[in-house]
């Protein structure tokens, strides 16, 4: 069984919205801390947002998405969602879900789980 998969992205023109979705298998903690992340073409993965589990609830937001993305889980249906609105084209990439990630003090150390990605195009 896939442990994560990703929906909704599409290509769509700068200025305009997606909801990417990610579902989690039944198998999966819907208590766990999980994140979207991305990565561009020739560049390295980076932290989109991150919503603390285990009923914290925390929003993490990397500053180039602060107050135009997001971040949702459904418990009870052990989806992630990502809103994304007043896209740019620096925001075309693979946008990738995880979970259950592992601490070490505040800082997250790995996530248990990924899925495997999902392209969002922005074009000017």
């Amino acid at each position: 069984q896939v442990p994560l998969v990703e929906s909704g992205g599409d290509s769509v023109q700068a200025g305009g919205s997606l909801k990417l979705s990610c579902q989690a298998s039944t198998s999966i903690s819907n208590r766990c801390t999980m994140a979207w992340y991305r990565q561009a073409s020739g560049k390295e993965r980076e932290m989109v947002s991150i919503i603390r589990g285990q009923g914290d609830g925390t929003k993490t937001y990397a500053d180039s998405v602060k107050g135009r993305f997001t971040i949702s889980h459904d418990e009870e249906k052990n989806t992630l969602f990502l809103q994304m609105s007043s896209l740019k084209t620096e925001d075309t990439a693979m946008y990738s879900c995880a979970t259950c990630a592992s601490y070490t003090g505040d800082k997250i150390t790995r996530f248990e789980y990924w899925g495997q990605g999902t392209q969002v195009t922005v074009s000017s």
